[in-house]
């Protein structure tokens, strides 16, 4: 039985009514848009104490938590580099908070800590990331993270020395650092939290040992338009790629290119361009990402002399299978598809055009893992419902490959069964949807059962381990992925099919998911719970809002939930090309039909629900989190509770301290379990 709790803290309606394209909105909680006004502080207090009373009451919240921390407090690597001899990468100790910067010989095998976040009594927010390391391994550019927010400062490392220099960048957003050809300073696209949007539109130079307010500018966007500036560079640092985002509906972006040993200037090649997705260079070519003539993509080579479309030259051509991501790793291109179920790696020798395969495991997801430096090794990730994560290296010269590293984690590989299925959505589109369950209880009738997707941005839901979903099958659920649209599980076409002003067609689908789940009599209606983070998280929102007959309990995590007014917020404006804008009268049309928050109705029996954010999240504006909070406190009628967990430095970047994690998982895993009546 889930926790009796009491009426919820009030919150003061003050109604702001505004026309926008011929229809009246009123919104009563434009208020808690302030994010650091006193009334919104207090409120954030009040409505955590209610949350923090409600799941410290979950019965058997102490045995969730001891799994959760078995499932969490394990060694993990992470993030590897190989320069040389030498690799680099992130590994957290069984009971550490954080990860450190580590180094290991390739030929002894000896490991040394370089980094430890716990020794620099910063706290346990504190997490590092490595940014780029030069051609020699001596220095090593690394981000330092406090909470989960998008934004970081930067440090580097001399490796050899085992010492931090004093050249910093402050906090900001840094879309690229490349280390000049002699090591002896660095590039940076660096938007500093100071100075706001001052700064978005140029590339400097620093030089180590000098200070930062005199660094040179490399490059400056011509354009005033410009909204936010990127760079890369070859692996020895010698020709630079500055890529200027020009406009966000659609994605349009100029590319300048530029030759810094030879102190050649910047040449802007391209302008205005909508059909690259991807740039990178092999050795000094350029190559891209395209979908232009080829919506299953290719990747081409452009020569910035001779840079118009009909003289781009196929490296990866386009096949019936759509690619999925590329690398680059010494003169090869590697490239990953989703072949039905199966995993494929292609490596393509951009020299000779003769390619290979590497064998990968199936039924899973793979990731590759992008180094912008000159390496032999190609590393990526694997993990499936029954396989925690797992590093693979494959040597594109030799043709070795073998586990680089394997996450340990005390659990039964053998106690998981899964299965792919169809079913038909509103208009008749046959969907793919996994269902996991404990090894034979996918022909049992009505499981607990715990619905997910995501949806949007041709992203792929392809079947991971997390402790989450494991520990929901273990404790006898049913977890069902359905492939909705707008997601990239079956291609672009599949994403377009619920992008933008088919965005509902992404919630048809997952509302069809559920009826079919009870139609077949895998579900019970009232023991189905639905749960998403980010655009997963408008996905389950608008459904429940949609349906609210379907769902026990919903677990929204750092969503958007607000779609006329989603793109005023931080970096939200960065996906009217996926949502479109309220700007303008077409896509408020379609916003306005399914945005969640403006679906709330007086009266409706809605079911329990959990959202979660935070002050850091700089992505999906907290003031989603709280509006709907309100919102539904004020309207449900059901008597079932709904819960805002709220924690300041909380982020859309996953680096909570393990602690923390631990008691994150286990409020949400309580939550679902005890309002869906599941005894622990």
């Amino acid at each position: 039985m889930p926790p009796a709790v009491a009426a919820p803290p009030p919150t003061p309606v003050e109604p702001v009514t505004e026309t926008l394209h011929g229809v009246e909105i009123t919104d009563p909680y434009r208020w808690l848009e302030d994010q650091n006004s006193p009334r919104t502080r207090a409120w954030i207090g009040e409505q955590t104490t209610y949350t923090r009373a409600y799941m410290d009451a979950i019965p058997g919240r102490n045995r969730i938590r001891e799994r959760v921390k078995a499932l969490l407090a394990i060694e993990v690597i992470s993030e590897p580099w190989k320069i040389g001899h030498k690799y680099f990468y992130l590994k957290r100790d069984t009971q550490e908070e954080q990860p450190a910067i580590m180094m290991r010989d390739a030929n002894s095998g000896q490991e040394v800590v370089l980094l430890d976040p716990s020794m620099r009594n910063t706290g346990s927010e504190t997490a590092f990331s490595i940014l780029n390391i030069t051609s020699d391994g001596r220095l090593l550019a690394y981000g330092i993270t406090t909470g989960g927010g998008d934004s970081q400062s930067v440090e580097f490392l001399d490796t050899d020395k085992r010492q931090v220099l004093g050249d910093r960048l402050p906090i900001g957003f840094s879309p690229g650092l490349v280390f000049s050809s002699d090591g002896q300073g660095f590039y940076y696209s660096h938007e500093m939290a100071a100075l706001g949007s001052s700064n978005k539109r140029s590339v400097r130079f620093h030089r180590f040992g000098t200070r930062t307010d005199e660094d040179k500018e490399a490059f400056v966007a011509k354009r005033n338009d410009c909204l936010r500036l990127g760079i890369s560079g070859s692996a020895d640092g010698q020709r630079l790629l500055y890529c200027a985002i020009t406009s966000y509906d659609p994605l349009t972006c100029d590319l300048s290119i530029q030759n810094v040993t030879h102190g050649s200037g910047v040449r802007t090649f391209l302008e205005g361009m909508t059909s690259i997705l991807g740039l990178a260079f092999v050795e000094h070519t350029l190559i891209a990402l395209t979908d232009w003539k080829s919506p299953n993509l290719r990747i081409v080579s452009i020569d910035p002399d001779c840079p118009c479309y009909v003289n781009w030259s196929d490296i990866v051509p386009e096949s019936h299978n759509r690619i999925r991501d590329f690398v680059v790793v010494g003169t090869f291109v590697c490239v990953t598809y989703l072949d039905g179920l199966s995993n494929r790696i292609e490596v393509f020798d951009s020299i000779n055009r003769r390619h290979k395969t590497v064998p990968c495991p199936s039924r899973g997801t793979v990731r590759l893992l992008n180094r912008a430096v000159h390496s032999d090794t190609l590393f990526y990730t694997f993990s499936s419902f029954d396989s925690p994560p797992t590093i693979f290296s494959y040597n594109v010269y030799t043709g070795d490959h073998k586990m680089w590293a394997y996450t340990r984690i005390a659990f039964d590989h053998s106690s998981i069964d899964a299965e792919y299925v169809h079913f038909k959505s509103q208009d008749g589109t046959n969907i793919p949807m996994f269902l996991v369950a404990k090894t034979g209880h996918l022909m049992a009738k009505s499981l607990p059962t715990f619905v997910t997707g995501y949806g949007g941005f041709g992203a792929s839901a392809t079947p991971r381990f997390n402790a989450y979903s494991t520990f929901l099958v273990e404790r006898g659920f049913l977890l069902a992925i359905p492939y909705v649209r707008g997601g990239g599980e079956l291609g672009e076409e599949w994403h377009r099919a619920g992008k933008r002003h088919d965005r509902q067609t992404s919630v048809d689908d997952f509302i069809a998911a559920t009826e079919w789940l009870i139609a077949k009599g895998y579900a019970a209606r009232n023991r189905i719970a639905s749960g998403g983070g980010s655009n997963g998280g408008l996905l389950v929102a608008a459904a429940m809002t949609q349906r609210p007959d379907l769902f026990r309990a919903v677990v929204c995590v750092g969503p958007l939930l607000d779609m006329v007014r989603y793109h005023l917020f931080d970096f939200a404006d960065t996906w009217v090309d996926e949502y479109g804008t309220p700007e303008k009268a077409d896509d408020f049309s379609h916003l306005w039909r399914y945005s969640p928050y403006h679906r709330v109705a007086e009266g409706v029996a809605y079911p329990s629900v959990l959202l979660v954010s935070g002050d850091a999240d700089t992505r999906c504006n907290p003031m989603h989190s709280r509006k709907m909070t309100a919102m539904l406190q004020a309207a449900t009628r059901s008597g079932l509770p709904i819960l805002l967990s709220y924690d300041p430095a909380w982020g859309h970047v996953p680096v909570q301290p393990l602690a923390r994690r631990i008691e994150a998982v286990t409020d949400r895993l309580g939550y679902i379990c005890s309002e869906l009546g599941i005894e622990v």
